[in-house]
């Protein structure tokens, strides 16, 4: 059995953890920083920085090195309608585009990169939590682990949880999440670009369904399709190549490169949508970051950014603090009226975005 002791055990290796690890270790604060797979920056859907989420990578100076690695920002927002281009909007110019794709490969590698400069930054890839530690008192005290056949003990004198929406961290803890359904699901599909394709966000409507396309860095398009909550066991039934003929007549220019890399339903990844709540962000030696505390749909691309958000404040009060005095309650109350303004957004994107097309429908 190893046992090892540091200040803060962090267990998610995602954008926010990973961040989180970095902003401790470069105050002396010893981190732990605990990842399930054997590999960073995993393929990842959520993968576009706003104007918030870039200001915290300038804020550290960060963002620089991420575009060194590669970045692309989005020039414009397109709505479709019947294979027509039917309304364009452009990025602001104070901010300079409308979105940004950053690869989590990218921003993780940048993230851990910089937190391995520290001595007090510690990574655990293929680890796993298994249980929760607490002290008499019910106060979490750390977690026990495994690796291989390895069983580890990390005792620290603060836990995070910032391992996603299906969080370990936050069952163990007994946190009750309130869940809420959409609607709808996302199909979510990857085809190289055409030839002269613009950094753009592209939008259409099919039937009463919305179908997003994201231009990515290394010249990929991510698609984006919603369908009714559940129906995809139903769906993959039916006969592929309608649902595909949709696809091409919502964006003609897309059909070679549609056909040749869209052949089966077995193309698409299913994605789950929800999004979540949690009243409590933490207990006593313990606390929640990113979607393990608050999950939100892929509306708007809001959750890498509040994920880094979260983490950025987390830091900043275990700045303003010694740990075993930090009152998690300023944590959540501040970031929680933040997260309930941008999920209210989403609900209000997702009802209203038919009314974009109302005068061609």
């Amino acid at each position: 059995m190893n046992i090892v002791k540091v200040d803060v055990c962090i267990v998610g290796a995602g954008p926010g953890g990973a961040l989180l690890a970095y902003l401790l270790a470069r105050k002396n604060v010893s981190v732990v920083l605990i990842e399930r797979t054997n590999q960073i920056g995993k393929t990842f859907r959520g993968e576009h920085l706003n104007e918030e989420g870039e200001a915290i990578l300038k804020k550290y100076n960060l963002f620089d090195e991420v575009e060194k690695l590669g970045l692309l920002r989005m020039e414009k927002l397109e709505y479709w309608q019947n294979g027509e281009l039917y309304k364009t909007i452009l990025a602001d110019s104070a901010i300079g585009h409308l979105g940004i794709h950053v690869p989590q490969a990218h921003l993780l590698q940048v993230l851990i990169t910089a937190a391995q400069q520290y001595p007090t930054f510690h990574l655990m890839l293929s680890t796993k939590v298994d249980k929760l530690l607490q002290d008499e008192e019910g106060t979490y005290t750390g977690v026990k682990a495994s690796r291989n056949e390895e069983i580890i003990i990390i005792e620290s004198e603060l836990v995070i949880g910032a391992d996603g929406r299906n969080s370990t961290v936050r069952k163990q803890a007994d946190l009750a999440v309130t869940i809420r359904k959409h609607g709808y699901d996302i199909l979510w599909a990857r085809i190289p670009a055409p030839k002269d394709w613009e950094p753009t966000i592209k939008m259409a409507l099919i039937g009463d369904k919305q179908i997003s396309l994201f231009t990515q860095v290394n010249g990929y398009i991510q698609i984006g399709w919603n369908i009714e909550e559940g129906s995809f066991v139903s769906l993959r039934k039916q006969p592929f190549t309608p649902f595909i003929e949709q696809l091409t007549l919502a964006f003609p220019e897309l059909e070679q490169t549609v056909r040749e890399n869209i052949q089966s339903w077995k193309d698409f990844v299913l994605l789950d949508v929800y999004s979540s709540t949690s009243d409590n962000w933490g207990k006593k030696g313990l606390a929640l970051i990113g979607d393990a505390v608050h999950t939100m749909t892929p509306t708007g691309a809001f959750g890498l950014n509040s994920a880094l958000k979260d983490a950025d404040f987390l830091a900043n009060l275990i700045d303003n603090n010694t740990i075993d005095q930090l009152n998690l309650a300023d944590c959540a109350t501040t970031r929680k009226k933040e997260v309930a303004k941008i999920q209210a957004i989403q609900i209000e994107k997702e009802q209203s975005f038919a009314s974009q097309f109302v005068v061609m429908i």
